[in-house]
């Protein structure tokens, strides 16, 4: 067996290993999904795994948009944006972003993992530096890789070593490229150093906010309302359409010649069929639910500190977190796994999160909270997490 055979056939070893002990818990189809609750195998679960932050899936003004732009323009579009795949649904789309951002104009792409791909490798290239910070999401660091730039990483959230690698990138045009909220480990950027330095030092600044849209700032327009900043101090704001917004894509505000350049040269956008209709319209229509029920942020702020302080005071090492994402570290993979399963038993759904997805030792639980939690849904996990914490012996 070659070297490929065997990676291939070791995965699958451990996949049959984890199935054979109850420990496989990945792609576990849910057949209804009610609020704060999952309908997995026929067994209805406190969803504790979510990224629906304001829990707009299933919001009849968005179904009903979705349904409307079917009926009015089919299921799929004639191909590709730059050809004859645009609606007066996408360009509604992108407008409707441009003014939720506070930006000139918007590009919406496929998918988010899409976006940062094309985007990144299309603004820099072989004679650029492209600096990271080190736990980005794997779709940014695949866009470094992608560009043939120089790729700089600088240590996580280090405002210190990312002006090192701004100083070391020299004189070449740069961009920096971080996340507004870590996937992982639930902790925000330090937006304003990271601004001030690429201002002084001359450098783009593209910021991925999968996570931070609906989550951050006072009416969950991101990271910059939650840092009290202009609209303009992110170059590049990039989102997605499947988190927050209960729909499939990403997408990229920023200047209006920007977005020109992107929508007539990333491969992404000139070579990918566009977004069905009713995925178009249901993000739309979920900005603008936003928009009028500035409650759900406000409500996911509540929930999200009543659950991260429930867990710091049941003694569970839970990292830098300070959003509605909560890594419950376990250490090895073994007891996030089993973890995971005491958790199920009692009818409370999360997912283990192990190595390589994160290294060695941190192996966790990554449990969300969303604005569909009530303060007894809260209490109701961290009952359930105390529990079997104590009974794996991590608490």
């Amino acid at each position: 067996m070659d070297a490929i055979g065997e990676r291939i056939a070791a995965l699958n070893e451990r996949v049959r290993n984890l199935k054979a002990n109850d420990l496989y818990f990945l792609q576990l189809p849910s057949s209804a999904l009610d609020g704060p609750w999952v309908t997995i195998a026929d067994r209805r679960m406190l969803m504790m795994a979510s990224y629906s932050y304001l829990g707009l899936i299933g919001h009849p003004d968005i179904a009903r948009a979705a349904h409307a732009a079917t009926d009015r323009f089919g299921t799929g579009t004639h191909g590709v944006r730059l050809g004859a795949g645009t609606l007066p649904i996408h360009r509604e789309l992108e407008e409707t972003i441009a003014r939720f951002k506070g930006a000139q104009d918007a590009v919406a792409y496929s998918s988010g993992y899409v976006t940062n791909l094309s985007v990144i490798s299309t603004l820099v290239g072989r004679d650029d530096a492209v600096i990271s910070d080190k736990i980005n999401h794997a779709s940014i660091v695949d866009g470094c890789l992608l560009s043939r730039a120089n790729f700089l990483r600088f240590k996580h959230n280090d405002m210190a070593d990312l002006e090192r690698a701004l100083i070391k990138a020299g004189s070449v045009a740069k961009l920096v490229v971080v996340d507004a909220v870590f996937s992982m480990d639930g902790d925000v950027i330090n937006l304003p150093e990271v601004s001030r330095l690429c201002k002084q030092y001359g450098a783009w600044l593209m910021v991925d906010e999968a996570h931070s849209l609906g989550v951050l700032g006072k009416t969950g327009r991101g990271i910059e309302e939650h840092f009290g900043l202009p609209p303009d101090t992110v170059d590049i704001k990039m989102g997605t359409l499947s988190k927050t917004i209960p729909s499939v894509g990403g997408y990229v505000a920023g200047q209006q010649d920007l977005i020109t350049y992107l929508k007539h040269v990333s491969r992404a956008y000139i070579f990918s069929a566009a977004l069905p209709p009713a995925s178009a319209a249901a993000a739309k229509a979920a900005f603008e639910v936003i928009e009028r029920e500035p409650w759900r942020a406000e409500k996911l702020h509540h929930v999200d500190r009543l659950f991260l302080n429930g867990l710091k005071s049941l003694g569970f090492d839970t990292l830098r977190s300070e959003t509605a994402i909560v890594p419950l570290i376990m250490g090895d993979d073994d007891r996030a796994f089993t973890m995971t399963r005491l958790c199920h038993r009692e009818d409370v759904f999360a997912l283990p999160v192990v190595s390589p997805a994160v290294p060695v030792g941190l192996s966790r639980l990554r449990a969300t909270v969303t604005a569909a939690h009530e303060p007894e849904h809260v209490t109701r996990a961290l009952d359930v997490f105390e529990k079997a914490g104590r009974a794996i012996g991590v608490i």
